[in-house]
């Protein structure tokens, strides 16, 4: 009888024992201790550690705590102290198009010295062999070179250079061109006013943006047409696809919105376990050509669409970034802004309604004050026959919006997607505006109104892509070199949500993305030196040394190499 009773005991006891075992939850794959987590939660809160299972985060929370959470073939990084954030995120870029040629083209991001620049392109003419064309395709200004801030000279490109074309574009102004580039451009016997000429006539090397397209074309250096696909060998394109990505993760980048040109091929990447990198694609109906009827068709095919029909990785989430119809200007354009007739607003006021009674999300280009007056009197017409606020639609670029447009904005939910081009082009945005440009864009206005708003570069041909220098940037007014070119700036806190949080608001992501919190995805960032306490002018040179998304390692700085690995 004390037999049966024991074993029923022990029975029990054991049963017991394995319900408990089974209630406790698997080890972490990964933690993080000894650090300082900025969450950027609700509460901007401060933790030591984080716990990663899978591709989430599971805990954050203190050392001891986070630690009880591993197990035997959990992987531990011991962060010393260093900082971590969340994945940084740009709201509008166009990497997957710039990611085909970026081992080709020769960049400028960050670049704070002329003769610096002057040795990447010595190198870089090294690099490709004689008669290969050096290129660069914008994102820069002479103005954010310390040492000399003229425009590039046909002599001195010359001499760092005497074999090779050079092509550099300065976005939006000018492209500055040496004697070989000259020579095979034909330009000294070319008749365009946009070709500078010296006293004797001679060609100075330097021609005006009206001529960029046409000297593109004839130069043939990039088969790319102006936001197309490069076609170039796919074996080119997936090596200089996958070395931006690295590059993406060095600086902090783990998601952006654009255009998906090659999605494809980042399905690919996908299924090999190496993708790195968020996308939220744009997605727009086919021109409808042109004539009487071209707007009608163009609507016609709204109600097809679909978003928000991807995965974690790559989703549709804004059409964008024109609609037909409307028009406008540029900040940074000389000249008086032209102004649509009432009519071809009227036209854009169609479009905008038809795709808001489909349900559509939108992220739409509009840079001046008047245009942005113009298409908000639209949309404050369309909200009385739909209500736009659960669709979060957005304005991007921004740079001139007034705080009366902000306000307005507002009230009908929307969300302000900046993308400052003074980072690089401050020098002649003061140039063209004067004082004015002091407040393009009025980022502490926006902070102060309580709207939703978030940060962006569009990078590539108008602006550097590097995350931090944006919040340099943010934080100082400094423009690429050290210039004050904007005095209406915001707290480092302030513009870190708006590169994190705020961003996967716009992109219906705020649940999964923006924050370090248990549910969300573990994308996250070990930086080199804390943001929150490096002297504001070294912010824009924090890199990161270890940066993982999805719970998977994809760049370490001690590994000097991208990572695949989940343990």
């Amino acid at each position: 009888m004390r037999y049966w009773v024991s074993a029923f005991v022990v029975a029990v006891v054991t049963v017991g024992m394995l319900s408990v075992y089974a209630q406790q939850p698997a080890p972490a794959d990964m933690i993080l201790t000894n650090g300082k987590i900025i969450t950027v939660d609700d509460q901007f809160s401060i933790a030591q550690a984080v716990a990663i299972r899978g591709d989430r985060i599971v805990a954050v929370g203190t050392n001891q705590n986070i630690t009880r959470l591993a197990g035997p073939n959990t992987r531990r990084i011991d962060l010393r102290g260093r900082s971590v954030v969340p994945g940084l995120i740009d709201n509008h870029a166009h990497f997957q198009e710039e990611g085909a040629y970026w081992t080709l083209e020769l960049r400028f991001d960050g670049v704070d010295s002329r003769k610096q620049a002057l040795e990447m392109i010595r190198a870089k003419a090294k690099e490709v062999g004689a008669g290969k064309w050096v290129f660069n395709l914008g994102g820069w200004s002479p103005d954010q070179f310390t040492d000399d801030k003229k425009p590039f000279t046909r002599d001195e490109l010359d001499k760092v250079s005497p074999n090779n074309p050079v092509f550099l574009q300065f976005t939006r102004s000018a492209q500055y061109l040496n004697s070989k580039a000259i020579e095979e451009l034909k330009l000294e016997q070319r008749k365009e006013p946009w070709i500078e000429r010296d006293a004797n006539g001679r060609a100075t090397g330097i021609t005006g943006v009206a001529g960029r397209n046409t000297l593109f074309d004839q130069a043939g250096f990039l088969d790319a047409p102006n936001g197309g696909k490069a076609n170039l060998p796919m074996d080119v394109i997936i090596a200089s696809q996958k070395v931006m990505l690295r590059d993406l993760a060095k600086a902090g980048l783990t998601a952006s919105g654009g255009q998906c040109l090659w999605e494809d091929l980042y399905r690919q990447f996908q299924k090999e376990g190496t993708a790195s990198m968020r996308f939220f694609c744009q997605k727009t109906v086919p021109g409808g050509g042109r004539g009487a009827g071209a707007q009608e068709k163009m609507i016609a095919q709204l109600p097809s669409l679909r978003f928000h029909d991807g995965d974690e990785w790559m989703d549709n989430s804004n059409y964008g970034e024109r609609f037909p119809g409307g028009g406008g200007g540029d900040v940074i354009a000389p000249g008086p802004e032209p102004i649509a007739a009432p009519e071809v607003w009227d036209a854009w006021g169609r479009f905008a309604l038809a795709a808001a009674k489909a349900g559509i999300p939108v992220q739409l280009h509009s840079v001046t004050e008047i245009a942005i007056g113009e298409q908000l009197t639209q949309l404050e017409k369309i909200s009385k026959e739909v209500n736009l606020r659960p669709l979060r639609w957005s304005f991007m670029h921004m740079e001139g919006v007034t705080p009366s447009q902000i306000e307005r904005m507002k009230k009908l939910n929307m969300f302000i997607a900046l993308n400052p081009r003074p980072i690089v082009s401050g020098g002649l945005l003061h140039r063209i505006q004067g004082d004015k440009g002091n407040a393009m864009p009025p980022m502490r206005e926006i902070q102060e109104s309580g709207i939703m708003w978030g940060f962006g570069t569009d990078a590539f041909e108008v602006n550097q892509f590097r995350p931090f220098q944006m919040l340099y940037f943010a934080v100082t007014g400094k423009m690429v070199g050290g210039t004050v070119v904007n005095t209406h700036t915001v707290s480092r806190e302030a513009a870190l949500i708006a590169h994190t949080r705020n961003n996967a608001y716009l992109f219906f992501r705020e649940n999964d993305l923006g924050s370090i919190q248990a549910g969300r995805f573990a994308d996250l960032v070990v930086t080199d030196k804390d943001y929150l306490t490096v002297p504001a002018d070294q912010i824009k040179d924090i890199t990161s040394v270890l940066t993982i998304v999805g719970g998977r390692v994809v760049y370490d700085a001690a590994a000097g190499e991208r990572s695949t690995a989940t343990r």
